[in-house]
């Protein structure tokens, strides 16, 4: 077996390891050295012009999952037993429109573009909202949009979780207003530059799934057009 055939099989080893576990081991907790690897993963996850529109939030505080055990019907069994539980946020329309002070410092002092090619960046990008995406018609679609590009770093915890053999929960079972409003008031939010996009947990089976994993076939998920 080629090298490269190898590496294939260990990717898709770890797309079959993962699974939505719903109830953790709650005496195994992840090393920091392994969960920092998770961080990383989604550190250097890929955005829209580079403009990283999200924040990670870890609750490990006990009391603070019991507040959102209450407002999280889909987080019942993972809230109490993770070993680690993530919030991700997405960025408002505060920090995403192409004129905001967030996106010129991401792009002068983060992504490191030349000051003098700030103008240009910036109505190629109010190109790119207003009339390629059409993305400024309201607050909500600014935010919907920064939540989709939440979910590529979301999706590459969960696989570099599975490659180091931890397993991971994606949650949207919350209710999203209740939540908005308890990081509002535990201040988490940045005041308005914030919200809520979705959850994923952390942790060590308690049990194997119950249920087999249902896909459908390649042939009928892929078209190719020649």
């Amino acid at each position: 077996m080629t090298q490269t055939a190898i590496k294939g099989q260990e990717i898709l080893d770890a797309f079959h390891f993962r699974r939505a576990i719903k109830t953790f081991d709650p005496t195994k907790k992840i090393s920091e050295d392994d969960f920092n690897v998770i961080l990383e993963a989604a550190r250097l996850s890929p955005s829209s012009g580079g403009y990283e529109p999200w924040k990670f939030l870890i609750i490990q505080n006990q009391e603070f999952r019991e507040k959102l055990k209450g407002i999280s019907p889909g987080a019942q069994g993972t809230l109490p037993t993770a070993s680690h539980f993530v919030i991700i946020l997405a960025r408002t329309i505060k920090d995403t429109k192409y004129d905001s002070e967030y996106l010129k410092n991401q792009w002068l002092n983060v992504v490191g573009y030349p000051a003098e090619m700030y103008d240009q960046i910036k109505d190629a990008y109010k190109d790119f909202q207003e009339n390629q995406q059409n993305t400024l018609v309201n607050e909500r679609a600014m935010l919907d949009w920064a939540g989709k590009s939440t979910y590529i770093p979301f999706a590459n915890m969960m696989t570099a979780a599975a490659f180091l053999g931890i397993d991971s929960c994606p949650i949207e079972g919350f209710y999203r207003d209740k939540v908005q409003q308890l990081l509002e008031e535990e201040n988490l939010l940045e005041d308005g530059h914030l919200a809520v996009s979705t959850m994923v947990a952390f942790g060590y089976r308690a049990d194997e799934p119950q249920f087999p994993r249902g896909r459908k076939d390649m042939k009928d998920i892929v078209q190719w057009i020649k």
